[in-house]
């Protein structure tokens, strides 16, 4: 269940919504899986009912998804699964991987922030005819808020990057 930092217990839609999760991790055979955003900085395991969720779930905290961890490169990986998906007709295999540490650092590691990425500079190469993606296309991609404010890499730093 994604979005779970939403759900108020204390409200009257949020403590249904809590008591039926609750009815359906004792009535299911089944893993759950709560997926939310900062969820201890929320109402979620407050009161009598946030409660009972939290004695049913043990907390798990992600960050962003790492270039390397030990000899792998998930975030790579990531980029090649995406990029094979993609139908663009002219787009090169292999040239998305091949900018994984600019694709990382632009986007913080953010599955969300790398996957809206490709999407726009996808749906620009479909809009404009060119039916690739670039690295001046990922470029001239605006992303959300956090990423662009935090985590945008300066123009003299990309350029030294890319040299």
């Amino acid at each position: 269940m994604d979005e779970i930092h939403r759900l108020n217990p204390r409200t009257t839609t949020g403590a249904q919504t809590a008591d039926l999760i609750k009815d359906l991790t004792e009535r299911l055979p089944a893993t759950f899986v709560y997926a939310g955003i900062n969820v201890t900085d929320t109402p979620l395991f407050t009161g009598t009912r946030g409660a009972q969720l939290a004695g049913r779930a043990t907390l798990i905290t992600c960050g962003p998804l790492p270039v390397r961890h030990g000899t792998r490169q998930p975030f790579r990986d990531v980029i090649t699964d995406i990029e094979n998906n993609l139908d663009l007709q002219q787009h090169t295999p292999g040239t998305l991987p091949r900018h994984a540490t600019y694709l990382h650092q632009r986007t913080a590691g953010r599955i969300g922030s790398l996957t809206r990425l490709i999407r726009q500079a996808a749906i620009t190469a479909i809009c404009d005819g060119t039916e690739r993606i670039t690295k001046a296309a990922l470029d001239a991609v605006q992303l959300d808020h956090l990423t662009e404010t935090h985590h945008r890499p300066t123009q003299d730093h990309t350029r030294s990057r890319t040299r």
